[in-house]
């Protein structure tokens, strides 16, 4: 809901972000709809078995949601960890909205990780399943953070700094 506000309140519109909005904008509505299909995930995974979607495919999901929140948060707690010690950023960047958001984070990793485990337990399903979940989350933070942040760059919507 969020970078829907984001979005409706043109909030990156001006101020220090405001040659950022356009990539803003194509960030904000893939955050969007990876946490739509996180929230789907979720539904699924207590919901009745479908006769559409396999339990594997959402055994694999659900591990991958799980771990892509948790390193994401763990990330953002190794940042403050650095922004504290003095080898990055300052630590007057450290506010309670930061804090507020990776605790966020911690929490909704959490409460996917009782959803993988309980949908694995419920479903039996192998332990190569939430395996291959847990590989994907470092190929879709590198996608989300690394790889689409390079390719706004290259096309000109994000300043290159």
């Amino acid at each position: 809901m969020v970078n829907i506000v984001f979005e409706f309140s043109d909030h990156f519109s001006d101020g220090r972000y405001a040659d950022h909005a356009s990539a803003f904008t194509v960030m904000n509505w893939l955050v969007t709809i990876l946490k739509a299909i996180g929230a789907v995930v979720a539904l699924l995974s207590i919901a009745r078995p479908s006769r559409h979607i396999r339990p594997s495919a959402i055994t694999v999901v659900i591990w991958g949601a799980f771990a892509t929140l948790t390193v994401y948060a763990l990330g953002s707690v190794a940042q403050a960890i650095g922004m504290a010690a003095g080898l990055t950023g300052s630590v007057d960047d450290i506010d309670l909205a930061g804090i507020a958001y990776v605790m966020f984070f911690l929490l909704a990793a959490g409460g996917f990780g009782v959803l993988a485990v309980s949908y694995s337990r419920r479903h039996r399903m192998p332990a190569r399943l939430a395996v291959l979940g847990v590989l994907g989350a470092p190929l879709l933070l590198g996608l989300v953070l690394v790889v689409v942040p390079a390719l706004l760059t290259a096309v000109g919507l994000m300043p290159s700094e």
